[in-house]
């Protein structure tokens, strides 16, 4: 399945319950579209949520609101059966909004393209921690719930650990020429996957964040964009080439590319709430939605092969003993808007009211 957006989308995100699935675009709008196995995708809502673009895209609140944020630097609450505005919060962050997560039922976390990290406590109805930790734009955040910490990575090539029980920053990787762009956490929170500008995909082991262990270089030198873990030991990339490939960590491989959205290079992978659909965004302004069963089915002819021909096979990672050295690219460095005037005292206030 697919859907024609008509402008490039940034985000793309699915509701954690219904069969609905939402998009940030270029042009500030967000879309909401409803999906089913066996008809056309309809479009449920269309909102121009920004006047700038629709960078960050998430379902809030058990699905009843999307948050999105924008280099306007607000963030929005907009209430996913009406598409009416909840509560806007017109200076969230002094510089573009690039990236949302959620953390727990009550706090999510926003980061943008001065390097900062702030989490919003719908219990406190505003910011309640802030962490001025990069460099350089936030192009992903991950979190680990059991020990309540944010990682994050940013186009100034580090990995960040914010511990939000102690509110501080708990850790920092040594400064690479390489931009980290995606985050995952694996092996049951043993390693941590990080994706690069040149194609790398960087392991560190939990707790020992200053330099990688490892690092895979399959993808090299093509940008990896986007990680989207499947279980413990796979992964799914998007890579610059509009390829999706499926991935094993530790033993590492390339076991198969399972997809190929287009020539473009692939912005954004999410899974249904049922893991029965991947959705991908591309620069080719094109939604498109794959059954799980069809891309998996091949892989696991895959796997089988290459356990016949490979059994001796180590965890050990693909090291790359002379790593390029490269510029850093501009992948999202945009200029951010000055600071604007406003209250978050009564944001989340209004969306607990709304809900």
């Amino acid at each position: 399945m697919e859907i024609n957006l008509g402008q490039l989308a940034f985000d793309i995100d699915f509701h954690p319950s219904q069969q609905l699935v939402t998009t940030g675009l270029i042009n500030g709008d967000l879309h909401l579209y409803r999906y089913t196995s066996d008809s056309v995708p309809e479009r449920g809502l269309q909102v121009h949520a920004h006047s700038e673009s629709c960078r960050a895209a998430r379902f809030i609140n058990n699905g009843h609101a999307i948050l999105t944020g924008s280099p306007d630097c607000s963030i929005l609450a907009t209430n996913v059966e009406t598409g009416a505005a909840i509560a806007r919060l017109e200076d969230a962050h002094g510089g573009a909004v690039n990236k949302l997560i959620n953390l727990t039922e009550s706090t999510v976390a926003s980061g943008d393209d001065e390097g900062c990290i702030k989490v919003w406590d719908t219990r406190q109805q505003s910011c309640c921690i802030s962490f001025k930790v990069h460099e350089e734009y936030i192009s992903d955040m991950t979190f680990a719930a059991d020990s309540m910490k944010i990682l994050g990575t940013s186009g100034d090539g580090t990995l960040s650990v914010c511990n939000l029980r102690r509110n501080k920053v708990q850790a920092q990787s040594e400064f690479s020429e390489e931009e980290l762009l995606s985050v995952v956490i694996m092996k049951n929170g043993r390693k941590v996957v990080c994706s690069s500008h040149i194609g790398n995909l960087l392991l560190y082991s939990w707790g020992c964040f200053n330099d990688c262990s490892d690092r895979f270089v399959d993808f090299s030198p093509n940008s990896v964009d986007v990680l989207l873990k499947l279980d413990e030991d796979r992964l799914i990339t998007g890579s610059e080439t509009g390829l999706i490939s499926l991935v094993g960590i530790l033993p590492n491989r390339v076991i198969q590319p399972i997809a190929e959205h287009s020539e473009y290079p692939v912005e954004g992978l999410a899974f249904s709430h049922d893991k029965k659909f991947l959705g991908s965004i591309a620069h080719d302004q094109m939604l498109k939605l794959w059954d799980m069963d069809d891309l998996l089915q091949g892989s696991t002819k895959t796997l089988k092969h290459q356990a016949a021909v490979e059994d001796s096979d180590s965890d050990e990672m693909d090291m790359d003993n002379n790593p390029p050295k490269s510029k850093k690219g501009t992948k999202r460095k945009n200029a951010s808007k000055d600071r604007v005037s406003g209250s978050s005292n009564n944001f989340f206030a209004d969306l607990q009211m709304d809900g």
